[in-house]
């Protein structure tokens, strides 16, 4: 017995393990506190919540891996949220239902991947720092999204386009689905396209990766651009939830909860690592933090105590690892 104790701690690195420790240890605990913790209700919640903050988490891997950090993904969502509506009560939009479905996806997303490449230049090209290039997108595109409405709350009605956020797939909502597909997708990205290894060299040693030839300019707006890709399609997400639209309030503190997510899921700060389901972990993990404190009646603000807490302790373990 002592030996096989022995075995199993030296194969569970909490380094490597914690984020996997940390849900179950969290299930648990709502099972034996949590009224109707494992109800079908309280899955679709959850799968609900935690789907935007999976594929924003993922994007923001990407671009951690290079050594980046972008602060504008909430605020990308947002104006991502803003457009949507717009076309749909747009007289266009009236007179061609189907094109105005299809523009009211695509025109976002459009212009979030053009914010993504305003981030990318301005980190890769003018060697502006992260958190500063990103930092002007973070104050402004909020601006333009309140700019864009007014600053009203917009509704609209559009089943197809609702499907987004309401829909349903072998019982499970679409949401959930399409974070699996993301995720599918990235890891193949990750793991075995030339792109893939450019970011996590790039991550690794961007001094060693210019002199290999990797085009690193282009390799730190790709990851910009997908981060904000993914960013504008949360926010068509969530205001397909709602059936509306707020500039205010769509994507609000989602950085910190796509930086945290992607952190405990075993992304390291310093780049040269992208493990996308591990973004999805982390993304699951703060997302039951957040239900399980709401569940037994604590306060929201303590959520993001708790939210800070997990960050310090999943970088303590990297630091722990690297040693």
């Amino acid at each position: 017995m002592t030996q096989a104790i022995a075995t199993l701690r030296g194969r569970f690195d909490p380094s490597r393990h914690g984020a996997l420790l940390a849900l179950v240890v969290i299930v648990l605990f709502n099972f034996a506190v949590t009224p109707n913790f494992f109800q079908a209700q309280t899955l679709f919640v959850n799968i609900s919540q935690v789907a935007t903050i999976a594929i924003v988490a993922m994007g923001m891997t990407l671009v951690i891996a290079t050594g980046g950090i972008d602060l504008s993904v909430g605020a990308i969502m947002a104006l991502a949220g803003a457009l949507a509506p717009l076309i749909f009560l747009s007289d266009f939009a009236a007179a061609n239902p189907a094109l105005g479905l299809a523009a009211s996806i695509l025109v976002p997303i459009l212009v979030a991947l053009c914010c993504g490449v305003f981030n990318g230049v301005l980190v890769s090209v003018l060697n502006v720092q992260p958190i500063v290039a990103t930092l002007i997108f973070f104050i402004s595109g909020r601006g333009f999204a309140q700019v864009l409405t007014n600053g009203n709350l917009q509704t609209f009605t559009n089943p197809s386009f609702s499907y987004l956020g309401t829909g349903r797939v072998l019982g499970l909502p679409f949401q959930g689905w399409l974070v699996l597909l993301i995720a599918l997708v990235l890891f193949w990205v990750v793991t075995r396209s030339l792109f893939g290894r450019q970011v996590l060299a790039v991550g690794g040693n961007e001094r060693a990766a210019r002199l290999a030839g990797i085009p690193v300019h282009r390799v730190k707006i790709g990851a910009y651009v997908i981060c904000a890709g993914l960013s504008g399609l949360a926010g068509l997400i969530v205001v397909a939830i709602n059936s509306a639209s707020d500039a205010a309030r769509i994507g609000n503190l989602m950085e910190l909860d796509a930086i945290a997510a992607a952190v405990v899921g075993g992304t390291l700060l310093q780049g040269g690592r992208a493990p996308i389901f591990g973004a999805v972990l982390g993304a699951i993990i703060i997302q039951l933090v957040k239900y399980t404190l709401l569940a037994n009646g604590i306060a929201d603000e303590v959520a993001l105590i708790a939210k800070a807490g997990i960050i310090i302790a999943a970088v303590y373990l990297q630091q722990a690892r690297k040693e």
